[in-house]
């Protein structure tokens, strides 16, 4: 009848959805496992990183239920964002219809390519019950301190027309238009994230060991902890304290200036006092068009302004110059530093290219002439020696920071603090389509909590954007007005949404439980699923969305909404690669983009499934090929033409397989060894190894070793029928259309989605015969093909009485015999 992809598909879906095979609920009595990967966008349609991304993590699913576990496998749509209000403005489309035009349509993608959801647990973020609980959420990190607002330098991106958060920064430009992003100063919404900075680091080492030791990596960066000393500077001028953080208190006596980020507070009570001096402004301005990356960047221009102020020395109190420089960002430690251009060398180039004095306080310790501050060329940055440090001349430098910390402490010049370069998440944004944040600005309480119980503020969706730079939100007065909720007088709502990488933070425990509209998610269903046990999505989240998912976990463990131990929400985490074609990622804006479902349709979902797996391993990127595709389409092929062929003979053989004991027959017992060498790889290269694409050459092994087979008894046919099962079996979690109607019609009444995974023979395993290396005083001499088994004695004896041994030692004196049992002998002579 052939191989109609098309019919055997839609069947096989029907009967899947019909017979609710995919639907899970909590089990107390059977393991667990949660499968889960990174929601899309619904930007419209799936793009081949898309399948690649879920066909990985559907395999996984399929193979776990055949293992006999309670496999959790969801899916759903991260749904605000910009993106719908450039499609409004483009297309004259409200926001909430794109996107749930796009959501449905990427719905229907996914069930025609097979993949096995518990659609019922279906998550949309635009969602008023969802961003319901984004809003609860938010409202109780406000009552733990753990949000507040503050007037900040914050990254704008123009065309977005938005504030993005550090971690959205890529290179100083945007994160998802690619355009250079430049500060300006807004009163801003944060959430304290620093309060869990120790233990998103601990955790790293302690509880994410399932996760890429380059991810691992990535994270310990981001959040960087340092640890050092806090030290201050008066500046009598203008009643101010400056302070600084360093991690080389040892370098104090070498401090010869210090420098101001431009954005820095004092600098504006500076302006103030000068009688806001234009040539101090102007400077400012000229900083603030720069990039962070521009500013920052090694070996970049150093801009500076020498102001007429001073501050003292925390040590000598002698009056040190203040600059403000360019390369000095408000985004990290306090905005002002302790200029040692001796000891750093962007300190160093600021210095030298504005005549600064440059003073040596630590000497290399193999140094043949000390360090002259007016010759150097550029920094010392190693340990060495202290010198130029009063007392503490002498000491090295690991010893003297630690030293000079405790004295400087003693004696109240400093206080030793550990220092993160991880910020606190900025999460307002100047957008509409997004979760709106539920405070009111009144002119009599200020800003107010909307109650509980008035939860959600709706996201008004009859709006037209029209600029994607200013919310509508503005121009709707019978949104934007209301009441205060403390004292009842006139009150306007915050127009400002938040950060949609709030609404992904907490995703994965929602699926627990997406119908409770009682509580974020059910407290016992989410004991019973998290953490997730395999998490997919790409490498570019390492130190955006996984750390937010990390910190929310902590969060809610601490409130009591996860058990108290549940502190990490990914067990373990597999970042595929991407998709490439023509040498490049596959972009809309380079034309090389692959359409899967015209390839679906041309191919069938499963051939789709199948090269995607078996082109690369998971974690490499993936060249596209249409020949690799062809050729899973051919296995395929070949398949389901062997079972066609020889189904009448298969469907005569059901029954037990027969067992390895009760083979005689070479060429059946090599064939039974293949079937259970085939089961033992492919559930290793799945289970354990997560290469894919070897389990699946496995499989075409298989596949071979059929078609060399001939059977000639009733033992043999049993056997073949062995090998169409397990192969089967083995292929279904990959291509699982074509196997289940394959398994169908060899007369299986069983789903064989739902079918247990075969399980090798320990005796079909082992080996008949084995080769045995033998060598006289180490070198080769004879290689012997001996029973599989043989112990030390045996393996011993059968090496000696052999013909080709007994010749190249005859006539010596053996010494002594070494056996390595299975592999090796080496025998020892003289003479």
């Amino acid at each position: 009848m052939g191989y109609d992809f098309h019919a055997i598909e839609t069947k096989w879906q029907k009967i899947w959805e019909e017979q609710k095979c995919f639907e899970v609920e909590v089990d107390p009595g059977k393991p667990k496992f949660y499968c889960l990967e990174m929601f899309p966008y619904p930007s419209g349609k799936l793009h081949m990183g898309h399948v690649r991304n879920y066909s990985m993590g559907d395999m996984l699913a399929r193979f776990l239920r055949k293992k006999g576990l309670n496999v959790l496998y969801p899916m759903g749509f991260d749904a605000f964002g910009m993106p719908a209000e450039n499609a409004a403005i483009k297309e004259k489309i409200k926001p909430h219809e794109w996107t749930w035009k796009n959501i449905e349509y990427m719905t229907t993608q996914l069930e025609r390519l097979g993949y096995s959801y518990d659609w019922r647990r279906r998550v949309e973020s635009c969602g008023p019950n969802y961003y319901r609980w984004n809003q609860w959420l938010f409202l109780q990190m406000y009552k733990k301190g753990l949000v507040y607002r503050k007037h900040a330098p914050v990254n704008w991106c123009e065309p977005c027309g938005t504030v993005l958060a550090n971690e959205q920064v890529v290179n100083g430009a945007c994160w998802r238009c690619g355009v250079p992003v430049v500060k300006k100063s807004l009163e801003q919404w944060f959430i304290k994230i620093t309060d869990y900075a120790e233990e998103l680091l601990g955790n790293i080492d302690a509880q994410l060991a399932g996760w890429p030791e380059r991810v691992r990596i990535m994270q310990h960066n981001w959040i960087g902890r340092s640890e050092g000393a806090r030290l201050s500077f008066k500046v009598d001028a203008l009643d101010y304290t400056i302070e600084a953080f360093t991690t080389r208190f040892d370098t104090v006596y070498g401090i010869t200036f210090i420098a101001l980020a431009p954005e820095h507070e004092l600098v504006k009570r500076m302006i103030k006092k000068l009688d806001e001096s234009q040539e101090v402004s102007d400077f400012v301005a000229r900083c603030a068009a720069q990039s962070a990356i521009e500013r920052s960047a090694v070996g970049g221009e150093k801009l500076g302004f020498k102001t007429p102020f001073t501050g003292a020395h925390p040590v000598t109190g002698k009056p040190i110059p203040i600059w403000i420089a360019n390369y000095i960002l408000m985004d990290y430690g306090t905005g002002a530093i302790m200029g040692v251009p001796a000891h750093d060398q962007r300190d160093f180039e600021f210095c030298r290219k504005y005549g600064i004095e440059v003073i040596p306080v630590i000497q290399p310790a193999d140094a043949e002439r000390p360090l002259d501050g007016a010759a150097m060329e550029t920094a010392f940055e190693d340990d060495g020696i202290s010198c130029n440090s009063g007392q503490f001349n002498g000491l090295p430098t690991q010893e003297a920071i630690q030293k000079m910390i405790d004295w400087g402490e003693s004696q109240g010049l400093c206080k030793r603090e550990v220092n993160f370069r991880l910020r606190d998440w900025l999460i307002s944004r100047q957008r509409y389509w997004g979760t709106p944040i539920p405070f009111v600005h009144c002119p009599k309480c200020g800003v107010a909590p909307v109650p509980e119980d008035q939860l959600p503020v709706l996201l008004p969706e009859d709006v037209t954007v029209t600029d994607v730079g200013r919310s509508p939100l503005l121009d709707m007065p019978e949104w934007l007005e209301t009441t205060c909720p403390v004292c009842g007088g006139k009150a306007l709502r915050e127009a400002e949404t938040m950060d949609t990488f709030f609404c992904s933070s907490w995703y994965f425990e929602r699926y627990c439980s997406p119908d409770d509209d009682k509580a974020p998610f059910t407290t016992k269903e989410a004991n019973y699923w998290m953490p997730v046990d395999q998490y997919i999505g790409g490498i570019e989240h390492a130190c955006l969305h996984l750390i937010y998912a990390r910190f929310f976990t902590m969060f809610l463990s601490d409130i009591g909404l996860l058990p108290k131990n549940l502190r990490e929400p990914f067990t373990n985490l597999l970042t595929q690669g991407m998709v490439i074609k023509d040498g490049a990622k596959m972009s809309k804006s380079l034309g090389n983009t692959v359409e899967p479902t015209d390839i679906v349709e041309k191919y069938g979902a499963d051939t789709v499934r199948l090269f995607i797996l078996f082109a690369s391993p998971p974690q490499n990127d993936l060249e596209w090929s249409v020949q690799g595709v062809e050729g899973a389409y051919r296995f395929l092929g070949r398949v389901w033409r062997f079972v066609e062929e020889n189904l009448e003979s298969l469907k005569k053989h059901p029954g037990e397989h027969v067992p390895m004991s009760h083979l005689i027959d070479l060429a059946q017992r090599d064939f039974k060894r293949k079937i259970h060498g085939t089961i033992f790889a492919v559930t290793r290269d799945i289970h354990e190894e997560k290469q894919f694409n070897t389990a699946i050459a496995r499989l075409m092994e298989l596949t071979n070793a059929l078609y060399v087979f001939k059977p000639a008894d009733e033992t043999g046919y049993r056997l073949q029928r062995e090998a169409v099962e397990v192969l089967l079996n083995c292929l279904s979690p990959f291509s699982p259309h074509i196997t289940e109607e394959l398994w169908r019609m060899l007369g299986n009444e069983t789903l064989l989605s739902l079918f247990p995974w075969p399980v090798p023979e320990e005796e079909a395993l082992a080996a008949d015969s084995v080769t045995i290396v033998v060598q006289v005083n180490g070198k080769v001499r004879a290689k012997l093909t001996l029973p599989a088994g043989l112990d030390e004695t045996k393996l011993r004896d059968a090496v000696m009485n052999a013909s080709q041994v007994r010749e190249k030692i005859a006539g010596k004196d053996v010494v002594k015999v070494i056996t390595v049992p299975e592999k090796l002998v080496n025998i020892v002579v003289k003479g």
